[in-house]
C-alpha cells in the first residue's frame, strides 16, 4: 500500500503569509497532487455540519476555492511545515440562515493552519480538534455520461448570464446512439445529433404543435433556439452545460 503524501514538509506551525512560497518537500511541490483538482467532503470528526450541506475545495496553481454551503471563499494559499495557509481568502456576501453562515466562518478559519495531508484521492484537514476528510470530487462524484442520462433543464443562458426555468415548466433531453429525444417544455421530439470532442452538431429538431401557455412556449423558445448547429457541451458531475455562442442551456441529471 502506498504511504500516505504529506503536503510540505513535517513541522510546526506556519508564519509564512499567503503569497510567501511554501517550504519544499521531498520529492516535489509541496502543491503536488492538489493542482487541477476539487474535493468534497465525506466525513468529519470533532463537529457536525449542517444537515444537506457539503465543503468543497479546489485548487488552481497558487489559488484555492471554498465552499461550505453558503458563500464562496477564493484567494491565494501556500503550504508551509505541512499546514496550510490561507489568510486573505475573498468572499461573497450571500445571505444565509445562521448555521450556514457560522459554518462558513468556521470553514474559512479551518483552511489557516490546518495540517494538510494528500494521500490518493483522499485530503484530510485537521486543525484544533476537527479532522475534515474529503476525497477527489471525480471520485465522489463522478461526472455523468451524456448519452443515456436523462437531463432535465435548470437554466437558460443568455448573453453571458443564466436565467431561472419558470416554475412549473419542464424540458428533458435524452441523448441516444445519433438522436436526442426532446421534451421542449411544451411540445415533445427530437432529432438527430453527432457527439464529437466536446462538441455536439444537431440536425433538426422536430417537434409536435402543440399550444401552451406563454411561459412553457418561452422555454421551448430558448430550448430549440439552442439546439441548432454546432454546440460546445461539458459535464462536471452531474451538470450537463450547452455553450452555442451567446446563448445555451444548463441541464442537471435526473436522480
Amino acid at each position: 500500500m502506498a504511504a500516505a503524501l504529506l503536503v510540505g514538509a513535517c513541522g510546526g506551525g506556519s508564519s509564512a503569509s499567503p503569497q510567501a512560497p511554501a517550504s519544499p518537500a521531498p520529492g516535489g511541490s509541496p502543491r503536488a497532487g492538489l493542482d487541477d483538482r476539487t474535493f468534497l467532503s465525506t466525513a468529519i470528526e470533532g463537529r457536525a455540519l449542517v444537515a444537506g450541506s457539503r465543503v468543497r475545495l479546489s485548487f488552481q496553481g497558487d489559488r484555492l476555492g471554498a465552499s461550505a454551503g453558503c458563500n464562496s471563499m477564493s484567494g491565494s494559499y501556500a503550504i508551509d511545515g505541512g499546514r496550510l495557509v490561507a489568510r486573505q481568502l475573498a468572499t461573497t456576501e450571500m445571505g444565509c440562515e445562521a448555521p450556514l453562515m457560522e459554518q462558513d466562518q468556521w470553514l474559512g478559519s479551518l483552511l489557516d493552519g490546518a495540517t494538510i495531508t494528500l494521500d490518493g484521492d483522499t485530503l484530510s484537514l485537521a486543525k484544533d480538534g476537527v479532522r475534515l476528510t474529503l476525497l477527489d470530487r471525480e471520485v465522489a462524484d463522478p461526472d455523468r455520461p451524456l448519452i443515456g442520462t436523462r437531463w432535465i433543464l435548470d437554466g437558460l443562458i443568455s448573453g453571458g448570464s443564466v436565467s431561472s426555468v419558470a416554475a412549473g415548466v419542464t424540458a428533458v433531453l435524452t441523448f441516444s446512439n445519433g438522436r436526442v429525444d426532446v421534451e421542449a417544455g411544451c411540445n415533445t421530439g427530437g432529432g438527430t445529433v453527432e457527439i464529437a470532442d466536446g462538441l455536439i452538431t444537431f440536425g433538426p429538431i422536430a417537434l409536435t404543435k402543440m399550444a401552451c401557455v406563454a411561459e412553457m412556449m418561452a422555454v421551448e423558445r430558448a430550448v430549440t433556439g439552442a439546439l441548432s448547429g454546432q454546440v460546445r457541451y461539458t459535464i462536471q458531475a452531474g451538470a450537463l452545460t450547452l455553450d452555442a455562442g451567446g446563448k445555451g442551456l444548463t441541464l442537471r441529471a435526473a436522480p
